[in-house]
């Protein structure tokens, strides 16, 4: 008699409700869940209460709700329970109170504490009046959030509570049903299953065993853009000169492959970039080579002639041999003329976009946590990103290189 194949676990869904009107679709939403065959354990902050009952909760989840650290005897430590067995923390809604003290790393009720003792994917949906969301501090702690690999959905557009009407609204139960499936089957981001190569860092060119020809380029940015990739969902190589570490929190999802000379990252570069959806050529590769003196070079020899011969032009040969839908985004370092000579080289390049900052301005040259660049494009008008860190700059370039994917690049 064959054996009989078990049945697999059904997927655990922590799903967290915060004190907003729309609670009240919490009960619509484990509704949905339970229907996709899902374990549903709802997790009410005490403002939540106020809207939605935990016996509702707990009835349509098949399973009790929980809305306190410490109010079940047999588990003294709920949070983390809860936390380590998630496939997945969904919450809805998800106040700008609860964003801002999720994103300051609170943990003053079992919500907050269940969401930082969790590595499973948390899925906030935002519901607020209009006002809320569109104030800077709400926008500023969700990037926070998504920068830690948090992914947003929502809010519609519509009616609100009151009568107004504008975004905010909670996104519809069914949506937020189908978006989990989504993150349950793998999704995290908009990069999701694309293989983005990320170079960082100055090259260096040997004048002899000792010293080198290189530039002032820390490799700070390529390396916030290979974090924010993975992040995305994408599976990232990091080919960099530069120093920076990785963020431990993306280090496993990110192949590092370190270089020194502009010839080993052009070589690199090239194994990796078949398979590449998308490069973003972070990397200040250096214009000029020479050949290295095989022995150090003595003072007492006297100052001796370098004779400078072009370096390879790594972006523009990889241009060459792209293929279709690939997406290339090009760097400049600019002191004079920025946007003039940039638009140049997005010309000559022959990439989808282009970055440029001016390195002489405050903050936004080499080695600094901030930048401020423009992103040129074929197609649309120049974007400018002011003054931010380096991490939110990367966000931004990763949108724009996401919809080119999504719509072919060419």
């Amino acid at each position: 008699m064959p054996f009989a194949t078990p049945e697999p676990e059904p997927y655990r869904i922590v799903l967290g409700v915060a004190g907003g009107v729309a609670a009240y679709k919490s009960a619509e939403l484990t509704r949905r869940l339970r229907a996709r065959g899902y374990e549903v354990h709802p997790v009410l902050t005490r403002e939540a209460q106020r809207f939605i009952g935990s016996a509702t909760l707990a009835a349509l989840a098949g399973r009790p709700a929980h809305t306190e650290l410490f109010d079940d005897p047999t588990t003294p430590i709920p949070h983390t329970r809860l936390g380590q067995g998630a496939d997945c923390v969904v919450v809805a809604p998800a106040t700008a109170h609860l964003i801002a003290r999720y994103a300051l790393g609170l943990a003053d009720d079992l919500l907050t504490a269940t969401l930082l003792a969790t590595r499973a994917p948390v899925v906030l949906c935002p519901a607020m009046h209009t006002e809320m969301w569109e104030n800077p501090a709400v926008g500023e702690n969700l990037a926070t959030l998504r920068r830690r690999g948090v992914l947003v959905l929502g809010p519609d557009e519509g009616p609100l509570a009151g009568g107004d009407e504008g975004p905010g609204r909670l996104v519809e139960p069914e949506a937020i049903a189908a978006f989990v499936a989504r993150v349950l089957e793998g999704y995290r981001g908009a990069l999701s299953g694309r293989r983005v190569l990320v170079s960082a860092g100055g090259t260096r060119e040997a004048l002899d065993p000792v010293r080198v020809l290189t530039n002032r380029s820390s490799g700070r940015q390529g390396v916030a853009l290979a974090e924010a990739a993975a992040r995305l969902g994408a599976a990232v190589t990091l080919v960099t000169a530069g120093a920076h570490e990785v963020a431990p929190d993306v280090a496993r999802r990110v192949a590092v492959v370190r270089v020194e000379s502009a010839a080993e990252m052009r070589d690199a570069l090239a194994r990796a970039f078949d398979d590449a959806d998308a490069l973003v050529m972070a990397a200040a590769v250096s214009d000029f080579t020479l050949e290295a003196r095989p022995q150090k070079i003595k003072r007492g020899d006297g100052a001796p002639t370098l004779v400078l011969r072009d370096a390879p032009d790594v972006l523009a040969g990889l241009a060459a041999v792209r293929r279709p839908g690939q997406v290339l985004v090009g760097f400049a370092a600019e002191t004079t003329d920025v946007e003039a000579n940039a638009a140049r080289k997005l010309r000559a390049k022959g990439v989808d976009l282009l970055v440029v900052n001016d390195v002489t301005a405050p903050g936004a040259g080499f080695d600094h946590e901030t930048n401020e660049v423009v992103i040129l494009s074929r197609d649309a008008p120049p974007e400018r990103v002011p003054l931010t860190s380096k991490a939110a700059v990367a966000e931004v370039i990763l949108a724009r290189v996401a919809a080119l994917l999504d719509r072919g690049a060419r």
